[in-house]
């Protein structure tokens, strides 16, 4: 009989960090960003999970998650897993409480890679050793000079081959500006670099055919949310008229999401601070192989390198500015994305450690 290693009651804890500028997207604008970070102690090891939302992420976690995987056995993941989206029943699963679980459910995977003492890829099983990423952030204030230092720092500073910038500026009111951005970008990085753009659900359905015929002539080939990703035959019309792939699932909070969404795109976005955690993010995975389709982490980059890593249908992971900042900043071991891969090969668990005393200016709860 094997021997149980009693989870202690989760640490909770969560910092709201300013940008480094305005950020906009088609249909949402922000000047801060807070991530909630969950450390969970067994067996001597410790493990860091995190999501990014509001602070009162942290508040659900601590109430209705502690208790729940509090002295359950580390080992068993898939057990804690059940028993927290069986506790959040009444809450609803969607939104804050799936962001709560994929908190703990990350930090429960990294516990139990460094119980083991081995990489997570490993623990997970590795399908590669590179994961490849794309630049993404060209927000909808940022001013051509603005996005051009971006995008260059990206192509030609770090060798990074694919890039993505925001549109549908203003739920779709400035689709002008919008082509004119995407020129310029391609203006920026040159005519062998990939070229996505992400509208946010910002257009309606014959807008966004209109601008995706023009973006294709500068070689636009993923369309990321042209429409609402809750307009699923919108996204299906929208891809059946377009060259390029359209892409969406960002807002997936559980696995039953993630089957709607497969028959209207061509590559479907996961996020595993959202989903469920990694345990949730495989299944989509797989759930998105069984029909022919490609995954791509979407954000949180150094949540998603390891688990990326270990599955073979795998487009690439969104090296998403704001949470490469923030991720940069909180941790030790920070991956170098330099030439457009990531290797998550840097010690056991995910590698990261957090720099709790460095970050603690940041902190709201």
């Amino acid at each position: 009989m094997k021997q149980e290693v009693p989870i202690e009651r989760p640490v909770v804890s969560a910092y709201t960090v300013p940008a480094d500028a305005p950020e906009a997207d088609g249909t949402f604008a922000w000047d801060t960003t807070t991530i909630v970070v969950v450390e969970i102690t067994a067996g001597g090891a410790t493990g860091t999970g995190w999501t990014y939302g509001p602070a009162s992420v942290a508040a659900l976690l601590d109430e209705q998650l502690s208790p729940v995987v509090t002295e359950r056995d580390a080992l068993d993941i898939p057990a804690a897993h059940d028993a927290m989206a069986h506790a959040v029943r009444n809450t609803g699963r969607p939104g804050a409480a799936a962001c709560a679980i994929s908190a703990v459910d990350i930090a429960l995977w990294d516990l139990k890679a460094r119980l083991l003492e081995l990489p997570l890829g490993r623990l997970l099983g590795a399908a590669r050793t590179e994961v490849p990423v794309y630049g993404s952030g060209g927000f909808t204030t940022y001013h051509d000079t603005h996005l051009a230092a971006q995008l260059n720092g990206w192509v030609h500073g770090q060798g990074i081959p694919r890039v993505k910038i925001k549109v549908g500026e203003g739920w779709g009111r400035a689709a002008a500006r919008d082509v004119s951005r995407v020129r310029t970008a391609r203006d920026v990085i040159g005519p062998q670099a990939e070229l996505y753009v992400d509208a946010n659900g910002g257009y309606t359905r014959k807008q966004a055919v209109r601008v995706g015929r023009v973006l294709a002539e500068h070689g636009v080939g993923w369309f990321e949310e042209p429409v609402s990703a809750d307009d699923l035959r919108g996204l299906a019309l929208v891809r059946d008229a377009l060259v390029c792939d359209v892409a969406a699932g960002a807002y997936g909070y559980d696995l039953p999401y993630f089957a709607r969404m497969i028959p209207s795109v061509d590559c479907l976005q996961v996020d595993a601070t959202r989903c469920g955690g990694l345990t949730e993010w495989l299944r989509a995975a797989a759930l998105a192989q069984a029909h022919g389709l490609e995954v791509s982490a979407h954000c949180a980059p150094h949540a998603h390198a390891a688990v990326a890593a270990c599955v073979p249908n795998l487009r690439h992971i969104e090296w998403f500015h704001d949470h490469v900042r923030i991720e940069s900043m909180f941790f030790d071991g920070a991956l170098d994305p330099t030439g457009g891969v990531v290797r998550p090969d840097g010690g056991i668990g995910h590698g990261l450690l957090l720099r709790t005393d460095e970050v603690a200016e940041f902190r709201v709860a």
